[in-house]
């Protein structure tokens, strides 16, 4: 097997969803062989490495986050070959490979789960949450994410808890084989050979012991949104992290620890990272900012003080794609890459997600071929997150746009022949070349550059930044072209017009542009 070597700084992730990444046999379902065929293109556009969703073992629930094995490969996706295949492959390229652990719960399917559920005096029972409720009535008031309540009653009457869906129980993680087990888990994918791990909803292991009612939620605090600390995010869940942080150094090189902290207040974040907890936790801050300089500088502000590293993320398989947040067509596109840029220019991570290279946008599909638990589970009030997890395009002119040759198990989205990757191909002027380009010079400049940054006088509509190392970046948020004070010679920008005369920089709307500073 072909080792990676060490993680580089800051480096760059790339999220592939692997249902819709590339199918290879041709059933509608992207698969590890079909990863391992596009490899090179993510190796081409810069990336250092790639974290790959769940392709264990599961009854797909939700699509493989309900897994019923988490040592094995669901024949849906190969086998255990296959994967070693992509990792041999991957690292032959320079790429690492970061796969998901869902630790919070398993599948329904999972062999302790089926045992505690068909047999009350199971001793596997303390593995989960169950209680009993003599008067019928579920324990609490909790509410599952996905909707709906977070208690399934079991057949024997009591009940079982699930903060997602039915199909996927918590663990009770103060019994002492969870913990025992997970470590083992991460064990073997070590010994696989895997750079690192992302954590699903790493702050949900431990619930509130006495499991009080959470009661209304009411409006939330300060505009940010519920974090629902009473049911989980207890302080416990660090000690976890403690004892994955020292298997992971025993490895050599190190691997890569990053948690997916669904919280929003960056300075509770930030506990769960440190030199004896995780290297990375997710930040989605500047995910809920609008397109808009003053909230984008208060995320981006944020993130620098309390998060070492800070981590980006834009978009991922749970939430609407960016270009499409930012108001979709042409100019979402255009606002989605100026902000993708300005983050490229800063410390930390940044998390891709798959297809916003090729600026692809949220698909509205219709009910019919929506799939996501989210959708079902609350009678379609909430849409779900099956738009942002069409299949990759990869060539209009070919059957099933490169994906596949069969049907996809969902239909891409509108815009996705015109924006496959083949149609992108030489065009200097696409979303790919772009996203190419900025990779590539970030990782020229990558060695050069500290993690100091100091904020540059600006109009409101715009952010500007000096890294240390000589790096500026300003992203210009208004609707016309604005002139910033500051000198220097023009790197790159990701709209044209931009450029820099008598230490005036003019930057495009909706664009960002990148200086070298005298000096």
């Amino acid at each position: 097997m072909t080792a990676a070597g060490p993680w580089p700084p800051d480096p760059v992730v790339y999220e592939v969803y692997v249902r819709s990444f590339a199918d290879a046999d041709g059933d509608g379902v992207g698969d590890l062989a079909g990863l391992r065929a596009r490899l090179p293109h993510l190796a081409r556009l810069g990336v250092d490495a790639v974290w790959v969703t769940p392709f264990y073992p599961s009854p797909m629930a939700d699509h493989g986050y309900d897994v019923a094995d988490p040592y094995g490969v669901d024949p849906l996706f190969g086998d255990l070959d296959a994967f070693a295949a992509v990792l041999d492959d991957a690292h032959a390229l320079g790429l690492r490979v970061v796969v998901d652990v869902v630790p919070n719960h398993v599948s329904r399917a999972h062999p302790w789960f089926v045992e505690a559920l068909a047999d009350p005096a199971s001793p596997l029972r303390e593995r989960f949450v169950f209680r009993d409720a003599p008067d019928g009535a579920r324990p609490n008031d909790w509410q599952s994410t996905f909707g709906g309540p977070a208690w399934t009653q079991a057949p024997d009457g009591a009940w079982y808890l699930h903060l997602f869906d039915s199909g996927q129980p918590d663990l009770q993680w103060r019994h002492p084989d969870v913990p025992a087990y997970w470590l083992d888990v991460l064990r073997t994918w070590l010994d696989r050979g895997v750079d690192g791990f992302r954590i699903d909803v790493a702050h949900a292991l431990f619930k509130r012991a006495d499991l009080a009612d959470e009661g209304p939620l009411g409006a939330p605090p300060d505009g940010v949104p519920h974090e629902r600390r009473h049911v989980w995010d207890c302080d416990e869940v660090l000690g976890v992290y403690e004892d994955w942080r020292r298997l992971v150094d025993g490895y050599d090189p190190p691997r890569l620890l990053v948690g997916e902290v669904f919280l929003y207040r960056q300075e509770r974040v930030a506990e769960y990272v440190g030199p004896t907890r995780l290297h990375q936790a997710f930040d989605f801050t500047v995910m809920r900012a609008p397109y808009d300089a003053a909230a984008l500088r208060e995320a981006v502000r944020g993130a620098l003080a309390h998060l070492d590293p800070p981590t980006w993320v834009l978009s991922n398989h749970d939430l609407v794609r960016h270009a499409t947040r930012y108001g979709g067509g042409a100019l979402g596109v255009r606002r989605g890459l100026s902000v993708t840029a300005f983050l490229l220019a800063l410390p930390g991570s940044p998390y891709l997600y798959q297809g916003e290279e090729l600026g692809l946008e949220e698909a509205d599909l219709p009910d019919a071929v929506r799939q996501d638990p989210v959708f079902l589970r609350t009678r379609g009030a909430q849409r779900g997150r099956d738009g942002c997890r069409t299949p990759l395009p990869w060539d209009a002119a070919a059957p099933g746009l490169g994906f596949t040759t069969g049907t996809p198990w969902l239909p891409p989205g509108p815009d996705a022949a015109a924006k496959a990757v083949a149609q992108q191909e030489g065009d200097p002027g696409s979303t790919l070349a772009a996203y190419r380009a900025l990779l590539a010079l970030r990782r020229d400049l990558r060695a050069g550059l500290g993690r100091g940054v100091a904020w540059l006088d600006a109009p409101d509509d715009v952010l500007a930044v000096r890294r240390e190392g000589g790096l500026v970046a300003v992203l210009n948020t208004a609707g016309e072209a604005v002139e910033v004070a500051v000198d220097g010679t023009l790197l790159t920008a990701t709209a044209p017009g931009a450029g820099v005369a008598g230490g005036v920089l003019t930057v495009p709307a909706a664009a960002t542009a990148w200086l070298r500073a005298p000096g």
